[in-house]
């Protein structure tokens, strides 16, 4: 579900389907009225989000709407009111507060209160609800994904977002964090890392992945830049590196793709490529 074409939607597997949906600064009139969704800003703060301009066509539909489409379409014998969830959207926050009846306690009246409302987190609150009172702390064993990787040039890439990136939805070619403007295709490295492998700074590379399946997967024409990064670490743009990433390189128990620690090696690209 989409509000506007990008270049991520052309980057996928064998087929994408493409739903455009309302913006959020749409007017969403469903049978009870006009519609609020529920949003959360960076600082925990919950409240709800109204359109204001008339939808760009009449055929939009909210991605409220699409979904209890598609859950009518496909779901057979289900108990939710799925139609009901479609006409008025404060139904859904009620089914939340009976969830989430700790968090989420009147959920429908203090959206609507000037600011919303601040989603409690213990964590800030310095409130553990352990016998003890206090927190408690696992040992990270490690993941499944990391397995050793043989090869001597093996470095570690994380597929990460710019600045002006909202999940795969690309609004520039500029990364004011890093200090990247007009380019997506660069690779953030360790100088030491490049200076081992012949590699100038603004050279060109190519990044090779090392799957163990015997598929080949590459990307050319990177632009190779020093960044304070650990040696054995590589960093750069997703989708633009999604290609590097195997289907069956995942988490075992989550299946979340391992898309922070994909084993790779970088070259310089010949004068002739």
């Amino acid at each position: 579900m989409t509000t506007k074409l990008n270049r991520g939607h052309l980057v996928h597997g064998r087929e994408a389907l493409i739903l455009p949906c309302l913006a959020r600064s749409e007017i969403d009139f469903q049978k009870s009225g006009p519609q609020s969704v529920t949003v959360e800003d960076s600082m925990s703060m919950v409240h709800a989000s109204g359109g204001l301009l008339p939808p760009g066509s009449e055929h939009l539909k909210s991605e409220v709407s699409i979904v209890c489409g598609m859950a009518r379409a496909t779901l057979t014998g289900t108990t939710v009111d799925w139609q009901s969830f479609e006409d008025d959207y404060d139904l859904i926050r009620d089914k939340i507060e009976e969830v989430f009846p700790d968090l989420f306690k009147d959920f429908n009246s203090k959206i609507r209160k000037p600011g919303g409302f601040r989603l409690a987190n213990g964590a800030s609150e310095r409130v553990w609800r352990t016998s003890t009172g206090k927190a408690r702390f696992i040992v990270f064993r490690g993941v499944s994904e990391d397995l050793p990787v043989p090869h001597p040039e093996m470095l570690r890439l994380a597929t990460i977002r710019s600045h002006d990136q909202y999940n795969t939805t690309i609004y520039s070619m500029n990364d004011r964090y890093r200090g990247v403007y007009g380019t997506r295709t660069v690779v953030f490295m360790n100088k030491g890392d490049m200076a081992a492998r012949g590699i100038a700074p603004q050279a060109l590379v190519e990044i090779e992945a090392l799957s163990g399946d015997g598929m080949e997967r590459r990307v050319r024409g990177f632009a190779a830049l020093p960044y304070d990064i650990p040696r054995g670490s590589i960093a750069a743009y997703y989708p633009e590196t999604n290609p590097l990433l195997a289907l069956a390189y995942h988490d075992h128990k989550s299946q979340t793709p391992a898309a922070k620690s994909i084993p790779v090696i970088v070259r310089a690209m010949t004068a002739e490529a």
